[in-house]
């Protein structure tokens, strides 16, 4: 084996090439050898060339014999080729010819060999420069999110402490509203048995949602129950509406100081993340990705109005607290004539919808009825319709057999017009059939629909006198007066 040349790290040795079967005369091959480079073994080394190559290159030129070009003669008769070109009989190139080309090769090889040596100096500029450019980003990179980690540390710092403040607040007032409740304590029940009333009515369904004279009656003795109490239950409201405005602003200041911590944790984690850090990955396109919704402007003017909001908002909280009064006015006379008016309107309403309830219950039947009729009639007009289909199935197969005569014997004669009239005939009448099907069937329908409206009608009736009757009028009249609540009897 001998070592021709090497590409990079991977070696290719092939065998010398044993010499050719027929060798050019002595005189030719010494003049050919004349001035020639002397033999050097640095001449075999060649660039990189696939495998294919080699192999190609190794495979041994033989020569046909020359009774294949000359068929019917024996060997002995065949004259031999003389070629016209001189210096040999079957040579295709000259010694000149495969020197110029060995020359031809070293020449280019050095010459790829150079532009290699360049490109290599050119790569090891280029990737010194890589890596100080990326070290110079990443450290000012790592400055910024330092300056940021700090920015987040002080925001954080004047939420916490705005939180704190806020949660005191709240809590005071939290005691007032507690100290309101309890002055309302004495009209609180009669209050709520007519709200409750006023709730269980609203579960009432379809057309029974009406706007009748209990309705209105059960508003009234809000309103007067109300009038009682007004100057606490505005006091209250009031107090109320500024505890929905503390803890809104409680939770802008919640929210706001929990994306400060999470965003000081993940920028935490970019300023201590490193080259060698566990957890890195490809993200194709992302810096083309602008999610950012603000700039360090906005982002601390964000946090400074949420503060500022709290700060409002604990003021007026204190303002209250300091301006509120419990006061205690009502009248049993007039509670208690209002009661009495919801109790007579529920009893006539109650009346008014058992009656309602009676009627539909008669229609009802009829209609259930008149549904079983009216199917009774579609299964009849069905059973007719697959008579009809089966007489056309006979008309049509023997119409179809009849288009198989042969010949003259495919004649117009009377059978077949009469079978052509009969087809005609079923398909009319089954047109007919299926027009008076489908308008039954489009009856059976309306009936079934309304069927369902009074069904549904129905149920709403036993749903209002449920109300009405056993939710309502039960919590009333187990419920003690409004004298004995405020403690006159």
């Amino acid at each position: 084996m001998e070592l021709y040349g090497y590409p990079l790290k991977a070696k290719f040795n092939q065998p010398r090439p044993p010499p050719p079967k027929v060798l050019p005369a002595p005189s030719s091959a010494a003049a050919g050898c004349k001035n020639r480079v002397p033999y050097h073994s640095d001449s075999f080394t060649t660039p990189w060339m696939p495998n294919s190559y080699y192999k190609a290159a190794a495979l041994n030129p033989t020569l046909s014999p020359l009774t294949e070009s000359f068929p019917g003669l024996p060997p002995t008769k065949i004259v031999p080729f003389i070629s016209e070109r001189p210096g040999g009989a079957f040579g295709r190139h000259t010694l000149d010819d495969w020197h110029r080309s060995n020359m031809t090769n070293y020449k280019e090889s050095e010459t790829t060999r150079h532009n290699a040596e360049r490109l290599r100096a050119d790569l090891n500029r280029t990737i010194k420069d890589v890596y100080q450019q990326g070290k110079r980003s990443q450290g000012e990179s790592t400055q910024n999110l330092g300056e940021r980690i700090n920015d987040i540390e002080y925001w954080k710092s004047e939420l916490c402490l705005e939180l704190d403040a806020m949660i005191r607040e709240t809590n005071s007032l939290a005691d007032m509203q507690k100290r309101l409740e309890r002055a309302l304590a004495d009209t609180e029940g009669p209050f709520q048995v007519a709200h409750k009333c006023l709730l269980n009515r609203e579960k009432r369904m379809g057309i029974d949602l009406v706007s009748d004279d209990v309705e209105k009656q059960l508003i009234q003795e809000i309103k007067i129950i109300k009038s009682c109490r007004e100057r606490l239950q505005q006091c209250l409201d009031t107090v109320n509406a500024q505890l929905m405005c503390n803890k809104e602003a409680r939770q802008e200041l919640e929210k706001d100081l929990a994306d400060k911590q999470l965003g000081h944790h993940i920028d935490s984690k970019c300023y201590q993340m490193k080259n060698s850090s566990r957890g890195l990955h490809f993200f194709k396109g992302v810096e083309r990705i602008d999610a950012t919704v603000s700039v360090p402007e906005t982002w601390a003017r964000f946090t400074d109005n949420n503060i500022f909001r709290s700060q409002s908002a604990r003021a007026a909280s204190a303002k209250l607290r300091a301006s509120t009064e419990s006061l205690l006015m009502g009248t049993a006379d007039e509670m208690w004539r209002q009661f009495s008016k919801v109790n007579d309107a529920f009893t006539s309403r109650i009346t008014e919808i058992a009656n309602a309830k009676s009627k539909i219950q008669t229609h009802l039947a009829k209609t259930r009825q008149e549904i079983f009729q009216i199917e009774t009639k579609i299964q009849v007009i069905q059973k007719t319709i697959r008579d009809k289909e089966a007489q056309l199935k006979v008309a049509q197969t023997r119409l179809d057999e009849r288009t198989r005569r042969p010949n003259v014997e495919l004649c117009r004669d009377a059978a077949q017009l009469r079978l052509v009239q009969e087809v005609n005939e079923i398909n009319e009448t089954l047109r007919n059939l299926h027009q008076c099907l489908r308008a039954s069937e489009d009856m059976l329908q309306m009936l079934v629909r309304s069927k369902g409206v009074l069904e549904h009608d129905l149920v709403v009736k036993n749903n209002s006198l449920f109300i009405d009757q056993e939710r309502c009028m039960g919590m009333r009249k187990s419920y003690p007066s409004t004298v004995q609540i405020l403690g006159y009897v």
